[in-house]
């Protein structure tokens, strides 16, 4: 009888625990978590500044900087880092005095972010 549980033994500890999932004498490890995709979408932005919008082309990188807003106390702001330029639209006739229009590729979150700054303040941006 003592062979017969030596034998049972040892082929219990040779299968390991019973579901089968991990190593023999380890836990199984909890998955990695899925990383979320950011949501992209496109944004069209009023630049103050229209001669600095002729100096951008579709893939620029680009900071988006909010000036002048009741907010910060007139102290400049960085609204968006690192944002694609999208495409430059065709300058309309007369409007050099409202500025330029350009179209940028950002998450959802800062297209918000960029909407109320253009609400409030005089948006500028820098190539990065």
């Amino acid at each position: 009888m003592a062979a017969g549980l030596a034998v049972t033994a040892a082929a219990l500890v040779a299968v390991g625990p019973g579901d089968g999932d991990g190593a023999r004498g380890h836990p199984v490890a909890a998955p990695a978590r899925e990383h979320r995709a950011v949501e992209m979408v496109t944004a069209p932005v009023r630049i103050a500044d229209g001669a600095a919008v002729l100096l951008l082309r579709p893939g620029d990188r680009v900071d988006v900087i909010a000036a002048g807003t009741t907010a910060t106390g007139g102290d400049a702001q960085v609204v968006a880092r690192g944002a694609r330029v999208k495409k430059v639209p065709e300058p309309v006739e007369g409007a050099a005095e409202s500025g330029a229009l350009v179209v940028l590729s950002v998450p959802r979150s800062i297209a918000a972010r960029l909407a109320g700054a253009s609400a409030t303040a005089r948006l500028a941006v820098t190539l990065c």
